[in-house]
């Protein structure tokens, strides 16, 4: 049993969608290891993942989900303690997730016909978001 860790860096817009599938490929064909689980995790309180079809259609409609849900115009105690205007920001990161796990064979993530891993920055202002593979298996 191996493992294997790679950390990568996006500069990400405040509300942006970004497609990471290709990249979690790229290490994993990196690690040599042929058959385990691929994790995904991103670092910070305001980042999310998600699994999603890579359509741009879908991108504002999965943001006017989250306005409904965490509307950011909503008064959040987060936001009269720092003065920051993101607690809808944490909770809708909250509510998606910061980690995914996808198990894989033959050095391929077994996803959907149009899976695709989308990292979501919930924030009200651009960041870079730091994003962890973590590979294990043999």
């Amino acid at each position: 049993m191996g493992t294997y860790r790679k950390v990568l860096n996006y500069e990400m817009k405040s509300g942006g969608v970004r497609y990471v599938c290709d990249d979690a490929r790229a290490v994993l064909k990196e690690s040599g290891i042929q058959e385990g689980l691929l994790c995904l995790f991103i670092k910070g309180s305001t980042g999310s993942l998600a699994f999603m079809e890579k359509d741009a259609d879908l991108e504002p409609d999965l943001m006017d989900a989250l306005e409904r849900v965490a509307p950011s115009d909503a008064t959040y105690r987060h936001d009269r303690k720092w003065g920051d205007g993101n607690g809808h920001s944490h909770i809708r990161a909250s509510i998606m997730g910061g980690s995914i796990t996808i198990p894989f064979a033959d050095g391929e993530m077994d996803l959907g016909r149009w899976q695709q891993v989308a990292l979501v920055d919930n924030d009200v202002r651009d960041r870079q978001r730091e994003l962890t593979i973590q590979i294990v298996g043999e």
